[in-house]
């Protein structure tokens, strides 16, 4: 029976290479040390497979992505190195037993091909956040044969059942492997830094470790999204398939290494475990958290969350509108207001619709319409189908007034939302969102969703939101 035989966190800064980064180098030596010695003790190892998880290859919102060709191949060429190429030999006879046990948990996994590469315009070389940590590993590790996968935009729980699907698929073919989780930690821990800069940076960072060196899986799967996005870091997802891979398990993180020399964290962090026949199952735990999560959610929502909740699950089960409920707050029912119903699951976007101005007599009415509508025909994604309502988290953001400025110096992305208009062509931005930290950021989207250049003479104004959640 096959079995992992090492598990690892490793960066991927292209600078480390000295082809790439000169004397630039010599400032993440510590980093580079702690990868020669990952490299041996992976040689000591010997496993038959490296599987890398990497958060730079083609993603997909959907799906999960397997290189699956016999060769993979990649360069340095865009870092000025064209002379570093290197070929791995494919256990696509693995990929494709991990692409069948993920299935089985539930998680949707393709194998990816050239010409799949050619059609969606991407390109299959292997990408930096696999080549970079392989760099130093094929030194001592030649004869490895690989399997690449390219995390994507799907829950946590889904990446942490992939690691499950590992699992089951190295023990069934009687693989030794071992497992990389491929990423860098907050890319703004200084105000050079490549991303800007966060307080919440280094503070992610020294969570993120601590967690990891305690072995305290489930605190680490529920580390706040906000705070994850406040980081700007590329390594959480890698990792939740790793810890997927151990998942009963009692694990500790060992740390080699940290620096951040160029505003970005690197880690090395080897992951031990033992007792997997008698640790409990941190998913089972997981999702039970989640579960009471939701109960308590849906038993402390207000009026306007109930509405649209109430409204979405009508329509998808029975295909009927309901009457407006007698028992709504006054406001709801004589007041006016441009709504927007916004749908997440699992902490990702699921549909948002809303109306900048009232269409129709009242709020309640407004949140009505909008609620079916972000359900089943926001065109970014497919109707949501009956089995995902209860793992829906609703959001109904009231509108006020908007007021026209004269400057993006007035504007606030916690406070104002932002319309911005020429002509036609309109496009708006709620406040408070995740991820949108700037007046510019947040300007910037407006103005691609409305198909306005920057260039141009548009209109700016701003307004309020009472967000009801």
């Amino acid at each position: 029976m096959g079995k992992l035989v090492g598990a690892y966190i490793l960066p991927h800064p292209p600078i480390m290479i000295k082809e790439i980064g000169g004397r630039e180098s010599n400032k993440v030596s510590s980093t580079i040390n702690s990868l020669k010695i990952v490299s041996k003790k992976i040689k000591n190892q010997k496993p038959d497979t490296i599987i890398i998880v990497t958060p730079h290859g083609p993603m997909f919102n959907d799906v999960m992505n397997f290189a699956i060709e016999d060769k993979l191949t990649g360069d340095f060429r865009r870092f000025g190195a064209s002379m570093l190429r290197y070929e791995f030999e494919n256990d696509t006879e693995l990929a494709e037993k991990i692409i069948d046990e993920a299935d089985k948990e539930g998680v949707y996994c393709i194998p990816f091909t050239k010409d799949m590469a050619k059609t969606y315009g991407t390109g299959y070389e292997l990408d930096h956040g696999a080549l970079v940590p392989l760099h130093f590993i094929q030194e001592d590790n030649k004869d490895v044969k690989l399997v690449h996968i390219t995390y994507s935009g799907l829950s946590d729980e889904d990446h942490y059942k992939l690691g499950m699907g590992i699992k089951k698929a190295v023990e069934a073919l009687d693989r030794d492997a071992v497992v990389i989780a491929s990423g860098d930690l907050s890319h703004r821990l200084t105000i050079d830094a490549p991303a800007g800069y966060d307080k919440r940076g280094k503070e992610y960072d020294r969570f993120f470790l601590e967690v990891l060196e305690k072995g305290d899986v489930l605190a680490f799967l529920n580390i706040e999204k906000e705070f994850i996005a406040a980081a700007g870091e590329c390594a959480y997802k890698s990792v939740v398939v790793l810890l997927g891979c151990l998942d009963n398990c009692h694990i500790k993180g060992k740390l080699y290494s940290y620096e951040g020399p160029f505003g970005v964290g690197y880690g090395v962090m080897v992951i031990n475990w033992e007792g997997c026949n008698d640790g409990k199952s941190i998913f089972d735990e997981y999702r039970k958290t989640k579960e009471i999560y939701m109960k308590n959610l849906r038993e402390n929502e207000d009026p306007y969350v109930r509405l649209a909740r109430f409204t979405l699950e009508n329509k998808i089960k029975h295909n009927r509108g309901i009457k407006i409920p007698d028992d709504l707050p006054k406001e709801m029912l004589e007041k006016r207001a441009g709504v927007f119903v916004t749908l997440k699951k699992n902490d990702n976007l699921r549909g948002c619709i809303g109306t900048i101005n009232p269409t129709t007599k009242s709020i309640a009415e407004e949140i009505m319409r909008n609620a079916v509508s972000a359900g089943l025909n926001d065109t970014r994604f497919s109707p949501v189908e009956e089995d995902e309502l209860d793992y829906l988290i609703y959001s109904v953001d009231v509108l006020g007034e908007a007021e026209e400025i004269d400057s993006k110096g007035k504007l606030d992305p916690k406070r104002y939302g932002v319309i911005v208009r020429k002509g036609m062509r309109t496009g708006l931005l709620l406040p408070n969102l995740e991820g949108v930290e700037t007046a510019e950021e947040q300007l910037s989207i407006a103005l691609r969703k409305a198909g306005i250049s920057e260039k141009e003479n548009y209109k700016i104004e701003r307004f309020e939101v009472i967000r009801h959640s």
